[in-house]
């Protein structure tokens, strides 16, 4: 019977290896990765193993091989600011990506004690929750589940559904302007359905953040959790 040791195995060290080496620009977008034969010396291993760790990009949508001539990094981590003013679709933009989002449901319903507390509102009153999927150039980036104050912005759930763009949602229900007031971050792995959306595998590293939004008087509007995929987003803090 075999018997678990719990190490990595070393196909994902060496994915593990490869994409640290992506996402510090070591290869950047488009260049050659080196040869099977290069990677077995430098791994001290033989091609299989190289093969199946190159597989394991590939399917995560880093890298694209081209037969007879090799891999080529297809993605690098994408640039997206934390600081007062976040606008996904003018941040991706800025870095030269495609930004698109996907809705993967919205309700209203009464909030809890704990969220009512974080929007300000009273126990009960009434939240939409959104739960969407972001991405860049077509590769999922980010899943989010964010807490909309619908009690005191009455219809922002149907602009929700109807404008993928939150700011132009905001802006229908007579929110000119938004900041945000707090964010925190920290590590964690992705769960069986966090990797279905993301296209990665489970347990993959994410950097799960929250936040808190609020309008020009500072009345909270949104609270927010996005969980960003680790390896394809390097996330800045910004004043």
């Amino acid at each position: 019977m075999a018997v678990e040791t719990g190490k990595t195995p070393i196909w994902r060290a060496i994915a593990n290896a490869l994409r640290g080496d992506i996402a510090e620009g070591r290869y950047p977008r488009g260049s050659k990765l080196p040869t099977e034969a290069v990677l077995s010396d430098r791994f001290g291993v033989n091609r299989h193993t190289v093969r199946h760790a190159m597989s394991a990009l590939v399917d995560e949508g880093l890298v694209h091989t081209r037969r007879g001539a090799g891999a080529f990094v297809k993605a690098t981590p994408t640039e997206y600011p934390l600081g007062k003013r976040m606008r996904y679709h003018q941040s991706l933009r800025a870095a030269g990506r495609l930004p698109s989002k996907k809705v993967i449901s919205i309700e209203t319903r009464p909030s809890t004690a704990e969220e009512a507390e974080r929007l300000a509102l009273r126990d009960g009153e009434l939240i939409c929750v959104k739960h969407g999927l972001s991405l860049a150039d077509g590769q999922p980036l980010a899943l989010s589940e964010s807490h909309f104050a619908e009690a005191r912005y009455p219809g922002l759930a149907q602009m929700l559904s109807e404008e993928t763009s939150i700011t132009k949602a905001l802006a229908r229900v007579g929110i000119s302007d938004f900041t945000r007031a707090s964010t925190r971050m920290r590590a964690t792995a992705a769960t069986a359905t966090q990797a279905l959306h993301l296209q990665v595998r489970e347990g993959a590293p994410l950097m799960y953040t929250t936040g808190l939004d609020v309008d020009a008087e500072g009345n909270p509007i949104e609270y927010g959790m996005t969980w960003f995929c680790g390896d394809r987003v390097t996330l800045t803090l910004e004043d």
